[in-house]
């Protein structure tokens, strides 16, 4: 049986990945998948993919775009979630910060540099027009807990982080959210090593029709959202409004997407080039 890593966040996004786990689906295929949680997020997949730590990960789109242009030698499979990622933006529960505007030139709390919080920092920046090289400053903080305690202490002052899943700290009072961020592209791909597919294609092909006869059917799953909200720790009422906003996607991510995010990312310098949109994908 062959063994195979994948990485993913520990989140209500990757709940398909647990289900078909659980069922043996890809053991029944003499594939031997394991599933490694990265609670350090986009940054922390991109080093594992890069060590070969892992064969896989499902990843945010516009980290992995950078990180393949940085030299990562991976390439996008397929679109996992179509749907925009909504970020919220938090601050602690008792900072003087009230709106957006406040939070202009102060601190932000990031996983890594190159990480979705870092890149998602920038939109936000443009959305409000702040001058990118003046108002923009990081404190990388590794994870979600980290996060938590930087903003609690002070050495932070703001935080951005998916929205549904930070809920539970916002209804507990660790965090208040003072606004939101949809990011302008499909929020998750599944990425691969090229050294992996070159020689498990098949077996690639095999774990992306398990995962996509559940990700297809995900919705109509009884009590899937009762079985969220139980496992994430999340509001029944907040999992319905979740599922409600979001679509998964079985196919590779086109040209026209690749392209626009690249565009967006270059204005904003976090890329330094544009390339080709087969540099980035690969269809199997």
């Amino acid at each position: 049986m062959k063994k195979i890593n994948i990485g993913g966040v520990p989140e209500h996004f990757n709940l398909a990945w647990y289900l078909t786990l659980k069922d043996g689906a890809y053991k029944e295929n003499n594939i031997n998948l394991r599933w490694h949680d990265y609670p350090g997020g986009t940054g922390a997949m991109c080093k594992a993919l890069r060590n070969k730590d892992i064969d896989l990960a499902v990843i945010l789109t516009e980290g992995i775009i950078k990180d393949i242009i940085d030299g990562n030698p991976c390439k996008i499979v397929q679109t996992f979630v179509e749907t925009p990622l909504v970020w919220g933006i938090h601050v602690a529960k008792n900072s003087s910060y009230k709106t957006i505007d406040d939070i202009k030139g102060t601190k932000a709390a990031i996983s890594r540099y190159g990480s979705g919080s870092h890149l998602m920092a920038f939109i936000n920046a443009e959305n409000h027009h702040w001058d990118i090289k003046n108002d923009l400053n990081f404190e990388v903080v590794k994870d979600l807990e980290g996060a938590v305690k930087s903003l609690t202490d002070g050495s932070s002052d703001y935080f951005l982080w998916e929205k549904f899943t930070t809920k539970p700290l916002v209804d507990d009072g660790t965090f208040r959210r003072i606004g939101n961020c949809p990011s302008p592209w499909p929020c998750f791909v599944i990425a691969a090593r090229e050294d992996f597919i070159e020689g498990n294609t098949e077996d690639l092909k095999t774990i992306l029709e398990i995962i996509n006869n559940t990700t297809s059917e995900f919705k109509d799953i009884p009590s899937i959202d009762k079985t969220i909200s139980n496992r994430y720790k999340q509001k029944l009422e907040d999992v319905q409004e979740w599922l409600s906003i979001t679509e998964w996607s079985q196919s590779l991510i086109d040209k026209k997407t690749i392209m626009n995010t690249q565009k967006e990312l270059f204005a904003l310098d976090i890329i330094d080039k544009i390339v080709d949109y087969n540099m980035l994908t690969y269809k199997l």
